[in-house]
């Protein structure tokens, strides 16, 4: 792997990894402003725990060394849950907001594309 590739990698995922923590952590607190965003958005409250302990979950597999496949499916739940939520500031027209959401979905592409080879997931054929 390129120094140039690991250090692109690196900054991405330390930017995905603080922003996916913070916001969990914002959602599992579950504020007043947090809740009334939610409903807004047409979810329900509790959806805030569930995607809070996700993301926070899914910041320790992408950070911790070796398995990739729990990597894979946490580098997956982290592109459908920022598309998601990109999706349902335009489908409720907060389009204003929805900045947060398309920069997380960004990081999280460019981590995962940039993710070195020993945090791959690969099948191997017999």
């Amino acid at each position: 792997m390129k120094k140039r590739d690991k250090i692109i990698y690196w900054i991405a995922t330390i930017w995905l990894s603080l922003g996916m923590l913070s916001t969990g952590i914002v959602q599992l607190l579950k504020s007043q402003e947090e809740t009334e965003f939610m409903l807004q958005l047409g979810y329900p409250a509790y959806f805030l725990t569930l995607l809070g302990i996700w993301k926070i979950l899914g910041v320790i597999v992408v950070l911790m060394p070796r398995f990739p496949l729990f990597k894979e499916w946490a580098y997956a739940g982290f592109f459908f849950a920022m598309s998601g939520a990109a999706y349902s500031h335009i489908a409720m027209g907060t389009t204003n907001e929805i900045f947060p959401s398309l920069l997380l979905l960004t990081l999280t592409v460019i981590s995962w594309y940039f993710r070195p080879s020993g945090r791959k997931f690969s099948v191997v054929s017999q």
